[in-house]
């Protein structure tokens, strides 16, 4: 029964929250954006009178399915919560594991939550983000003479597309130490002969925030690799479509944005180049990866943007070009 404002970065400031707002408010949640806009800062005037919703998500989006979830569980009674395609499920897993309780269909695109629960503590064993393990997958799968091994990373089956993906093109690439309870494992990568593929349809969702760094590993593919039913990388921290393509044109990559995703031609090779993040951390890593096979130097704006996600990222990215002599 309290009043919040969130405010975000410059890019989450542009980021659109309708998709979120107006499925909360059908539940009777209070939110108002900027001068009324869509965008934030977002104020949320707190309520116990949530209603339950039926409610069919128009995108594939994990962020927006969790967003309706957690309040279905303070919605007196029962919500549904349908996708267009099943997206990471973290959500799901993690209440279960507090006790709460949330079922999902055969297919993997219904889920029924009844509200109002309440939940015990846990302890929580936390592995490595797989979205950013995926950029040292790709470096060292595209810069020659590389061996790296990436410890306690989570391969949670929502998440593992880019695995998928990188082993459908060649790469040399093994799980091992797999801890099924923890969902995590080991993954050792080295430098690789890629061929290209064609991403699309249900696979995506489950590597949605890695394809600017699969379009990267793509530039480098024989071939030509094509990305499509990616329509949410349009309203990620930027338009991730067109941002992934126009910094790697700067540095000489054969790739066209389309309306749904991006195609590459390949393999290219790249040249130095002034490119910027543009606010946005994924941009600012896979620009960073894209520097270690390209020919002169590079100079990466707005890198600061990185810390987003991954504080330590250039420090880390720095002791393996150490160790690999570079």
């Amino acid at each position: 029964p309290f009043t919040t404002t969130l405010f975000g970065d410059d890019s989450l400031a542009k980021r659109p929250m309708n998709r979120v707002m107006l499925p909360l408010r059908e539940m009777g949640a209070r939110l108002t954006g900027s001068s009324g806009s869509e965008f934030p800062p977002i104020t949320v005037s707190g309520s116990d009178q949530l209603k339950p919703i039926h409610y069919q998500l128009p995108v594939a989006s994990a962020q927006v399915k969790s967003a309706v979830i957690f309040a279905a569980l303070q919605a007196q009674g029962t919500s549904t919560i349908i996708e267009k395609e099943p997206t990471r499920n973290h959500t799901e897993e993690m209440i279960k594991q507090f006790g709460g309780e949330i079922s999902c269909a055969k297919d993997g695109k219904t889920i029924t939550v009844t509200g109002p629960q309440t939940f015990k503590a846990q302890e929580v064993t936390v592995p490595g983000d797989i979205s950013s393990a995926a950029f040292f997958l790709v470096a060292a799968a595209i810069t020659a003479d590389s061996q790296i091994t990436l410890t306690n990373v989570g391969i949670n089956p929502s998440r593992t597309g880019i695995l998928e993906v990188m082993t459908a093109m060649g790469a040399k690439l093994s799980m091992l130490s797999v801890d099924q309870q923890n969902q995590s494992a080991d993954l050792e990568i080295m430098t690789s002969q890629l061929q290209a593929t064609t991403i699309s349809g249900a696979i995506i969702p489950r590597l949605i925030d890695e394809l600017p760094i699969i379009a990267l590993l793509a530039t480098q593919a024989t071939g030509q690799t094509i990305i499509k039913d990616a329509e949410e990388l349009k309203v990620k921290e930027t338009n991730r479509i067109d941002a992934t393509a126009e910094e790697l044109k700067k540095m000489g990559a054969d790739i066209t944005p389309t309306e749904d995703g991006l195609i590459i031609n390949g393999p290219t090779p790249l040249q130095g180049a002034a490119v910027d993040s543009r606010g946005d951390h994924r941009i600012g890593m896979m620009l960073a990866i894209a520097a270690l096979i390209a020919k002169g130097e590079t100079q990466l704006q707005r890198e600061e943007a990185v810390a987003v996600s991954y504080p330590e990222f250039f420090a880390d990215l720095h002791t393996l070009s150490i160790k690999g002599g570079k």
